[in-house]
């Protein structure tokens, strides 16, 4: 009851959350369906019970908001139908139509009793998200963008997006790293976060770092396997799909699951079911690559030994011939060069005959020229031999001439000697000696 406090009437706080709470009891008897956006669900693992943070916004700017509460068995029920048709469970930032009671409490205030939820409602908020997407990256021209790409021809250099304990991942590294035909592979993981309301971010960040380092890679592989179809409306995201259509690298997605493709899925390079899928994928391209080679080569090796079995032959064949032909040219030519050699023999002896002939006549005709020679030699010899004799100086001497001598060397002109000069005159029988007293030139001289 109040109380007079000065003349004034005076509740307690008590009194008059009661008559509120008494007010709203008596105004809203019944549940009732709201819309809005869940902006927290706050679910408390260790109660089981949820907490959600209910916003309206317009424009961007929250112009509504209130608390609410889930009990544990309401929220098991609505999280598990959330499953079945939406593939995703009641998380935070979705949008939902629920049944609620308004309940007040003087302790803790106006709150949101949610007895139920409608996931159709959700559904087709997710799909108008998803549609919004596709509709703006073809708009901007992007949802083919990624397709356009080149993937190498051996794309052997992968980074990996995923979770490092994902069995989606295991099974990956499990189908190129243990592939039967002895494909090489490198890969390198770039971890992050596949699903809930951070995934968008986690994956975002990490292309982001792959870029820098995008020389090194000629690939990206989106890996994630084990959770189903659940949890995949991040892969709707307009941001994450921009981030994929834009990315300088191809980029492939295994995100398991078998129905609804997701945005990123579409505009990605290549989408496969499961990681198994585009690991698989990966080899088929080395398969492109090396059957064909391989048939190359046993095409090749094939050809290879029917030429050289044709060659074979055909020099064998050859080798006959050549022997046959060799072996008649061999006896031509033996009977040739024994005929020419039975020639040469005959002109030898003729020639050798004719020559010793010649060589004979020759001798007779040099022995005649020689007995002239020395005949005719003889007598110019003789002549010589008179003149010779003739010539000496005793012979000389004895013709009545003399030879003057001064100091041992024969005087030959008057010159050489002057007046006083002892002279030394060689005769036939003897010698003289005189001195010099006059000197007389002679009338040449003069």
């Amino acid at each position: 009851m109040p109380e007079k406090v000065n003349e004034k009437t005076v509740f307690s706080l008590l009194e008059v959350m009661r008559s509120i709470q008494k007010t709203l009891e008596g105004r809203y008897t019944s549940s009732f369906w709201v819309k809005a956006e869940m902006n927290k669900l706050n679910h408390y693992s260790h109660s089981g019970h949820c907490y959600p943070e209910l916003v309206e916004k317009r424009e961007g700017k929250v112009i509504a908001q209130i608390r609410s509460i889930l009990w544990k068995e309401d929220y098991k029920l609505i999280d598990k139908r959330f499953q079945q048709v939406l593939n995703e469970p009641l998380r935070d930032g979705i949008k939902i139509l629920f049944a609620a009671r308004i309940t007040f409490d003087p302790v803790y205030g106006l709150t949101l009793r949610i007895t139920d939820i409608d996931p159709a409602y959700t559904l087709g908020d997710l799909e108008r998200e998803k549609q919004e997407t596709l509709m703006q990256l073809k708009q901007e021209g992007l949802f083919g963008r990624n397709k356009m790409l080149s993937l190498p021809l051996l794309p052997q250099r992968i980074a990996v997006i995923s979770v490092e304990t994902s069995k989606g991942y295991a099974d990956f590294l499990r189908v190129i790293d243990h592939n039967p035909w002895g494909y090489r592979f490198f890969h390198l993981l770039f971890p992050a976060l596949l699903q809930g309301e951070k995934a968008v971010a986690s994956i975002r960040s990490q292309l982001k770092r792959i870029q820098k380092v995008k020389h090194h890679f000629d690939v990206v592989a989106l890996v994630r396997g084990g959770g189903g179809d659940i949890g995949l409306s991040c892969y709707n995201s307009y941001l994450l799909s921009r981030e994929i259509a834009l990315f300088p690298l191809p980029v492939i997605t295994g995100i398991g699951h078998a129905t609804n493709e997701t945005v990123a899925e579409m505009i990605a390079f290549q989408n496969a079911i499961t990681p198994t899928k585009i690991g698989e994928y990966l080899l088929q391209r080395f398969h492109n690559f090396a059957v064909p080679l391989r048939q190359a080569e046993e095409k090749i090796a094939e050809r290879a030994a029917r030429l050289l079995r044709e060659e074979k032959t055909a020099f064998l064949s050859l080798a006959k011939y050549f022997r046959s032909v060799s072996r008649n040219r061999l006896n031509r030519y033996d009977h040739e060069l024994y005929g020419q050699t039975a020639t040469l023999l005959q002109q030898s002896r003729f020639r050798l005959q004719r020559e010793k002939e010649q060589q004979a006549a020759a001798m007779s005709g040099i022995r005649r020229n020689v007995a002239l020679f020395r005949q005719h030699q003889s007598g110019a010899l003789e002549a010589l031999q008179r003149i010779v004799t003739n010539l000496d100086p005793v012979n000389v001497l004895r013709r009545g001439y003399s030879i003057t001598r001064l100091n041992g060397r024969s005087v030959k002109a008057q010159e050489q000697v002057k007046e006083g000069d002892i002279l030394e005159t060689q005769l036939f029988d003897g010698g003289l000696t005189s001195k010099v007293t006059a000197i007389r030139k002679t009338d040449d001289d003069e």
